[in-house]
């Protein structure tokens, strides 16, 4: 992973900056009152304390602010100041003492969305959440899918879509020996890279592949996992082959007799009466897996590999 200073965080008006070495902590940096105050200030210097930091805030012309936290010195736009006064949700990195938004666009448009100052980012792709932040975080929405999957000590995980990491990192968390973990998209992966909550995919006992499962399974070993973690982008026209039987059946066939699956769905189309993982479960079964049952909490189907 690349060694980048930090991360801006926008949250609710306020301004976070988020450092990481063996975890990411935070930094307040500003709030508001401290933005109204800065925009309007006569001096071109202020220093203040947020929290346990001091800052300091030189005004470098009419569109430069120079802040120096915690030793290090970055540099904002006013238009960061004025966002953040607005209340805007901001996410971006601070490398070599520059701001570089968190946004990449490719065929797609992606970026980091924060959740809170506390709780690492969820991926947004073209509006889309890859995790459910709504009476949830990225943290427990990933947990409640280890705990589907009921990972344990020595287990061999396969993770289909990386996305930021998290199963992968939580993985290992619940006592997993290893975890090999496909991300298709190479604009993914780059946020990836910035994300101070992704940092250890860096350890060795996680395995990167840079292709799509659905055709770079075939060369997965057979009956080598004991954990499957299927947590695919919701189900479209583009993304159809994540849901096929074929691919079903290539799960099967690299999971060990008594491994088990858990299959994220989510519950779209509930209110038009749309049964995703009533199909899912229909699926699974025609390939010979064994449904256990739907998991309320993961939001998501569990199955398991017959002995």
């Amino acid at each position: 992973m690349n060694d980048y200073n930090g991360i801006i965080v926008g949250v609710g008006g306020n301004l976070y900056l988020e450092l990481y070495e063996y975890a990411p902590i935070h930094v307040p940096v500003l709030d508001k009152q401290l933005a109204e105050k800065i925009m309007n200030a006569s001096s071109r210097n202020i220093t203040y304390k947020m929290g346990y930091a001091e800052v300091s805030v030189a005004r470098i012309d009419r569109e430069i602010l120079q802040f120096q936290v915690m030793g290090k010195v970055y540099e904002l736009s006013v238009d960061v100041l004025k966002g953040i006064r607005g209340g805007d949700k901001l996410y971006a990195v601070l490398g070599d003492g520059k701001l570089v938004p968190l946004e990449v666009r490719g065929s797609s448009y992606y970026k980091l969305y924060p959740t809170s100052p506390s709780t690492p980012p969820t991926l947004e792709i073209d509006g889309i959440h890859m995790h459910r932040i709504t009476g949830s975080d990225p943290h427990r929405d990933t947990l409640a899918k280890i705990n589907a999957a009921r990972i344990r000590r020595g287990s061999r995980v396969l993770d289909t879509c990386m996305g930021l990491g998290y199963t992968a990192i939580y993985s290992l968390d619940s006592g997993a020996s290893l975890v090999v973990s496909f991300e298709v998209s190479e604009e993914v992966l780059l946020l990836a890279e910035y994300n101070p909550w992704s940092w250890r995919l860096s350890d060795a006992r996680i395995t990167i592949l840079h292709n799509d499962v659905t055709e770079a399974i075939h060369y997965l070993p057979e009956g080598y996992f004991d954990r499957v973690i299927h947590d695919p982008p919701r189900l479209t026209s583009s993304t159809g082959d994540l849901y096929s039987r074929r691919f079903y059946g290539e799960l099967y066939r690299v999971m060990k007799p008594g491994g088990i699956l858990f299959h994220y769905t989510g519950e779209p189309g509930k209110l038009r009466r749309i049964n995703l993982p009533g199909r899912v479960a229909s699926r699974l079964k025609e390939t010979g897996f064994i449904v256990k049952y739907y998991d309320g909490r993961a939001r998501g189907v569990v199955a398991v590999r017959p002995r």
